[in-house]
């Protein structure tokens, strides 16, 4: 296994093991205090838990070299993996909003609802704490070691933090303010909900977009022309073409140069561009350069 892949897989474990605890936590004192809001958190971890298995299943098959099958590497599993995540958080957060919806309906019509015990206060602000130091571990990690996948997942935890404010906030409205607004606790819910579609929603797109082939941005664009640019023998560097391929990116442009100059020099030329994007971007970089005449 590649050190890479096998830091990846230590990040990754360090956050599933606190999915689990925090989610039998959640799970128990959701179920003895009474608590919505609680459930949805608990719910919310689970899916935690479950998309750190899938992140650790596809960063083995992204790690792989290329093959006959795949001539760019297997890298877009990891991308995979994140549209993966994504799904499974628009899923938790559609389930926490309906969830406390529906309650909050009964308590339009005159229902009494069950009010939150102090339990489930404890346990929605141990996990503040717990899952905002995961989030801040694994979004390290995983920039450190360009791993969309690895950030996606990062986002879940801290989209948990988030889930655990909003309970916290509901739980303790309700038992400051009384039975009357024990309406608060599901109410917390439904916020959290939307703020884990918001969340959802910028996952799907960059996953997206890159599984599709989407360009790099523009000022990345802008960058890769300036460094072919940085060569006096290369005029009119046109046709540029770039794409992100897992925790690598591709780039394809076509430069012109003297016609007179011979094929060796030429040829030297746009190795030493080669490089220097590779020098930039990372060694994994894929650079394709055609060459025509001036």
């Amino acid at each position: 296994m590649a050190v890479r892949e096998k830091e990846l897989t230590r990040v990754t474990l360090v956050g599933s093991l606190g999915n689990l605890t925090l989610m039998a936590f959640k799970f128990v004192a959701g179920i003895v205090g009474h608590s919505a809001a609680m459930m949805a958190d608990a719910v919310h971890s689970l899916s935690d838990f479950l998309t750190d298995l899938i992140v650790i299943v596809f960063i083995r098959i992204g790690a792989k070299p290329q093959d006959a099958s795949h001539d760019y590497g297997h890298g877009k599993f990891e991308t995979l993996a994140t549209l993966f995540v994504a799904l499974a958080l628009v899923g938790a957060a559609i389930g926490i909003i309906v969830s406390g919806a529906v309650k909050i309906a009964r308590w339009l019509q005159g229902e009494t609802l069950t009010m939150p015990g102090r339990l489930a206060l404890w346990a929605a602000l141990v996990s503040i704490v717990v899952k905002e130091v995961l989030y801040r571990y694994t979004v390290a990690k995983g920039k450190a070691l360009d791993s969309p996948a690895v950030v996606a997942n990062a986002w879940h935890h801290r989209s948990d933090a988030l889930s655990s404010i909003g309970a916290a906030v509901g739980i303790g409205g309700a038992l400051l303010l009384g039975q009357r607004w024990a309406v608060l606790d599901p109410l917390a819910s439904v916020v959290v909900g939307a703020l884990l579609v918001k969340v959802a929603w910028d996952l799907l797109k960059g996953s997206a977009g890159e599984l599709t082939d989407g360009s790099l941005p523009d000022d990345t664009e802008r960058e890769i022309e300036s460094i072919i640019r940085s060569f006096p023998e290369i005029a009119e560097p046109h046709n540029l073409r770039t794409r992100r391929i897992g925790n690598r990116i591709a780039i394809e442009a076509h430069v012109r140069l003297d016609g007179e100059m011979s094929l060796e020099a030429a040829h030297d030329i746009v190795t030493a561009v080669e490089y220097k994007l590779k020098d930039r971007f990372g060694p994994a970089t894929l650079v394709t350069i055609h060459m025509e005449p001036r």
